[in-house]
């Protein structure tokens, strides 16, 4: 592709709204071109580069045996309302009426739109197991798109739904996609890190995330490095210490005048803030629930609404607090609560002589202790695990670090097809439900993970595999004879199968290869004076830096040789 008659325009500067590496990059090499809030149009090469990445995951997708469709990416409401999601996916749904009135949403997700199509083909246990996916596009009204592609309203996902007659046959389903998802990353050059999750709205009895790990990722990671365990913070468990927090005493009320934080209060009584009990009321599927835990931990929302099995939870508003605890915000404690459930979360019974709100404004309890004060009741671990807490499949400490998902795979049981009413007949004539998993990858969003792993400061560093091009060919000639000798290069590369983008502008050497190490091609080739003079010609590999010269009659051969040494690495 000659550059002359190409759509690349790169620019020099970033773009102002640009707070990732990815977003900054995509814009600035002439990628993709931002169109509204959360959407993105593709330029020729970022298409090219996306259409790589689709490959790759239909190959292997097709490898472990899945078998592609297309759905409409309108779906329509009874679907949802089958399932019970139509209320419970949120404002992040796009629902709209036709001029009948009949209501659709623009699919975030197809579990409800395949369930549907299976349901309709498959009658008995010798139609299963089935595999079925597709690359489409979905929808999620963000309420703060950010980060470019990597969070945006319209999106490329491809997404896959296992359907197996029983827990054997899912278990084996969720391994094959599992080992297919690992194949898919190493082949775009993504190093990945596969951890527990929360399975969220789409259900389900286990989830694994598959993160790419990024200071600007979304996600909070919890990895043990002695054992390899790994979880996202959403569900990652840690093991508690025996040492037991505060001391024995007598309980007593004190006044604490508009003192509501636990900052404050530990400044106030002069303590550790692992001796509050931090008292928390929220309201789940429209019942108010408190929550307690100690004052140095912060409530996991995602394991509350988890335990408690709820399908929408939210905090509380100050008169809701005020009702079930009878005091202002700030001063709710367990002791003489009178609210019907009160989740405690395991540390709270490690506590002694502790500090927590009277229920009554403007005072606290001190001295308080569990059992003897107020009963535990029900008990959970509905806090964050944090960096240096202990593994707890091994005890030692894990880290944190920051990550991007790109992909998600869940075993969905029997969450769709019971309450969507599939059977279908086993070996012994008897109706069955099938077992459902559930596979997801971010294909724009895998885009953006490999730019945010693959870059240094002058630009892009495409591995070989998701390039643009495999040859960015700069010419360097000013008579008609140079230009005609670079033409030359240019239809010899083509000839013997590479992908060459060919500079052939009329700009500087030095816009050329600035535009050249942004654009990130895995090997440049300068055809200019010594060429002319020597009949040599310059390459550089982009990913290293080395340079090096060739003749042109065994350019090619050196290329593919660079590229499969690029590829082992």
């Amino acid at each position: 592709m000659r550059l002359s008659q190409y759509i690349l325009p790169t620019q020099k500067e970033d773009p102002s709204d640009a707070q990732v590496s990815s977003h900054r990059l995509m814009i600035r090499a002439g990628l993709i071109r931002k169109e509204a809030a959360g959407m993105y149009a593709y330029l020729p090469a970022g298409l090219r580069a996306l259409r790589k990445v689709t490959a790759i995951v239909k190959e292997e997708m097709d490898k472990a045996g899945a078998m592609e469709c297309l759905m409409p990416e309108l779906t329509s409401a009874d679907l949802w309302k089958e399932s019970g999601r139509w209320e419970s996916m949120g404002p992040e749904m796009f629902r709209i009426r036709d001029r009948n009135s009949m209501e659709y949403a623009l699919g975030p997700t197809h579990e409800e739109a395949f369930t549907a199509l299976v349901r309709s083909v498959v009658s008995s246990y010798k139609d299963l197991p089935v595999n079925v996916y597709q690359i489409n596009t979905k929808f999620r009204d963000e309420i703060r798109p950010r980060f470019g592609v990597i969070r945006s309203k319209e999106f490329i996902m491809k997404d896959a739904y296992s359907f197996d007659v029983d827990q054997n046959g899912l278990d084996l389903s969720y391994d094959k996609m599992a080992s297919a998802y690992r194949a898919i990353f190493d082949r775009c050059g993504l190093e990945t890190i596969p951890v527990q999750a929360d399975s969220g709205t789409m259900g389900g009895s286990a989830s694994e995330e598959f993160m790419v790990a990024s200071e600007v990722g979304e996600e909070t990671l919890l990895i043990c490095r002695e054992c390899g365990y790994s979880a996202n913070q959403e569900k990652a468990g840690f093991k508690r210490e025996d040492n037991v927090a505060g001391e024995v005493a007598e309980l007593r009320e004190v006044h604490t005048p508009n003192i509501k934080t636990i900052d404050d209060l530990a400044a106030f009584f002069k303590c550790e803030k692992k001796v509050f009990l931090k008292t928390i009321v929220f309201v789940a599927d429209g019942e108010a629930v408190v929550a307690v835990v100690t004052g140095d931990r912060d409530i996991n929302e995602t394991k509350l609404k988890s335990f408690l099995g709820a399908a929408e939870l939210e905090q509380a508003d100050d008169k809701t607090v005020e009702s079930v605890t009878g005091s202002a915000v700030g001063f709710a404690g367990p002791v003489n609560c009178d609210a019907k459930r009160i989740v405690f979360d395991y540390g709270v019974a490690q506590v002694q002589g502790a500090i927590t709100g009277a229920n009554k404004t403007d005072y606290h309890f001190a001295g308080v202790h569990p059992g003897r004060d107020f009963v535990i009741s029900e008990e959970a671990d509905i806090v964050e695990a944090i960096d240096g807490d202990l593994c707890p499949e091994c005890g030692k400490p894990m880290i944190t670090r920051k990550g991007i998902e790109v992909g998600h795979i869940f075993k969905l049981g029997k969450k769709y097809t019971e309450s969507m009413k599939v059977n279908v007949l086993d070996n012994n004539g008897k109706a069955v439900v099938p077992l459902m998993g559930c596979y997801g990858i971010g294909v724009t969003r895998t885009l953006a993970a490999v730019i945010e792993q693959h870059h240094d400061e002058k630009g892009l560093i495409w591995p070989k595999a998701v390039a643009p091009f495999d040859v960015h060919l700069v010419g360097i000639g000013k008579s008609e004879g140079e230009k005609a000798a670079i033409d030359e290069v240019y239809t010899a590369l083509l000839s013997d199968g590479l992908e060459v983008l060919y500079d052939d502008r009329k700009l500087s050497p030095g816009v050329k290869f600035a535009d050249a190490d942004l654009l990130g091609l895995p090997v440049r080739i300068t055809c200019g004076k010594s060429y002319f003079q020597d009949g040599e010609l310059e390459i550089k590999i982009r990913k290293t830096g080395e340079q090096l010269t060739v003749k042109p009659d065994v350019l090619a051969k050196k290329i593919r040789e660079i590229i499969a040494g690029l590829d082992r690495e």
